[in-house]
């Protein structure tokens, strides 16, 4: 399925970008972190902060011993700007859009990350596949004010077309700047190398600003991130710099996107608790096997009537896999008024009769933690006495079929990647405000 096609789309404009001084930072992997919301609290947390006193994790994840959030995020804008008083971060010369390539064996996936107009929800212009959890928007917002900074890109995709061959869209920009010198080249811990060029043309960045105008795109990652930024967009009146907001743009005719399952743990549910919750509601095997691999192999071939649901539980050592739902527990639990594939999702049922009416947990921190990994789902649960949920990848054309009818599905619901290294750059709002 095609992205929709509009004159009044996209609208994605260079900028100065804020990055590490390489005569200070030697290691530039060193300082970078996985998204905030991916951060695996607090082993992750914990590693990437000591590794380096300058790692980006002391900015999108602040911790300076005071449980006060307004503190913790003052003490980021604190350290950003001492980092760029101290020239540890410094802006680039001009304006640019930048070409953002990841690889890692068979994957490779290339971007443009610059500053993106926001639209209104109702223009449909980006389009949101996820509810999202107002708490944490309101910590993102409260970060975002202090330090005045897009600390990290979101990651939208767009449906767009093979070049023509003329150099007009923006896919032969990027080919071009490909073959190129990069700006830099590093690998970090996850065995990704990442590469990234700076398009500063005026040619090229007209050719790539007219391409975009005609395509809208889907949020793959950073829902919290996009309603963060309409939130202070909309407090400052929609004045610049706060009427943009910092996004990687992929092309996923080119590059597409993998998508994996969001993970729950469920500290306070043991798991013998919960299976006692489940008689009669779900089919529930034991599995015969304590290796997680082989459980989740187990549960992505798992052969169910198109539309059954299926989890895997987790806990005290073991593995349960439930499927075949009651279809009389599913209709009174699940809401109506919503399209059947809707009703169908796996994340949807998750939160509905699972959470909602067998084990009536309440759907809020502490209750349900996310998590992306598998394994450290499990670990959780385990080391808490709970239960982890582990769930299916949710397919792609179902997710853009939802968000185009403007349908949400549950939060955390779909995991896309690979992600943005955070840490290579930020946009500073402050520095445009002055050029305002």
């Amino acid at each position: 399925m095609r992205t929709a096609r509009r004159a009044d789309g996209l609208d994605l404009a260079p900028f100065r970008a804020l990055r590490y001084v390489p005569e200070r930072i030697h290691e530039l992997a060193a300082v970078t972190s996985p998204p905030y919301d991916v951060v695996v609290r607090p082993e992750g947390w914990s590693h990437l902060h000591t590794s380096h006193p300058y790692n980006i994790v002391r900015l999108i994840l602040p911790e300076n011993g005071n449980p006060s959030a307004a503190d913790r995020h003052r003490s980021a804008a604190a350290a950003l700007a001492r980092w760029t008083r101290d020239g540890v971060l410094a802006p680039d010369p001009e304006p640019a859009l930048y070409l953002y390539e990841q690889r890692s064996g068979s994957v490779l996936q290339r971007g443009l990350i610059g500053a993106l107009r926001l639209t209104p929800p109702e223009q449909r212009v980006v389009l949101p596949h996820e509810e999202v959890m107002p708490d944490v928007v309101e910590d993102r917002a409260g970060l975002m004010r202090e330090t005045a900074a897009n600390l990290e890109p979101l990651l939208l995709s767009y449906r767009g077309e093979q070049d023509d061959g003329a150099g007009g869209g923006a896919a032969a920009v990027i080919d071009r700047t490909a073959a190129g010198p990069p700006l830099f080249r590093i690998t970090t811990e996850n065995g990704f190398s990442h590469r990234m060029w700076a398009i500063t043309d005026p040619a090229g960045l007209r050719r790539i600003r007219t391409d975009l105008a005609r395509y809208t795109a889907l949020i793959a990652d950073g829902h919290h991130r996009w309603a963060t930024c309409l939130r202070l967009a909309r407090e400052h009146g929609g004045a610049p710099p706060w009427d943009r907001g910092l996004v990687l743009l992929v092309d996923t005719v080119r590059h597409p996107l993998r998508v994996g399952a969001i993970h729950r743990v469920l500290p306070r549910l043991a798991p013998q608790d919960a299976l006692a919750r489940l008689r009669g509601a779900f089919r529930v095997r034991p599995l015969d096997t304590h290796d997680l691999g082989t459980a989740l192999r187990t549960l992505h071939t798992v052969r169910t009537a198109p539309g059954d649901n299926a989890f895997l539980l987790a806990g005290g050592g073991r593995f349960h896999l439930l499927d075949r739902p009651d279809p009389a527990l599913l209709a009174r639990t699940v809401p109506a008024g919503r399209p059947e594939a809707w009703r169908r999702l796996d994340s949807t049922v998750l939160h509905s009769t699972l959470l909602g009416s067998l084990w009536q947990v309440p759907d809020a921190p502490p209750h349900v933690e996310y998590l992306h990994e598998a394994e450290a789902a499990v670990s959780r649960a385990e080391a808490r006495g709970g239960s982890a949920v582990l769930l299916r990848p949710v397919a792609e054309d179902t997710v853009r079929q939802l968000a185009e009818q403007g349908v949400p599905m549950p939060q955390k619901s779909t995991s896309f990647g690979p992600k943005p290294a955070t840490g290579l750059l930020l946009r500073s709002l402050t520095a445009e405000r002055a050029q305002h």
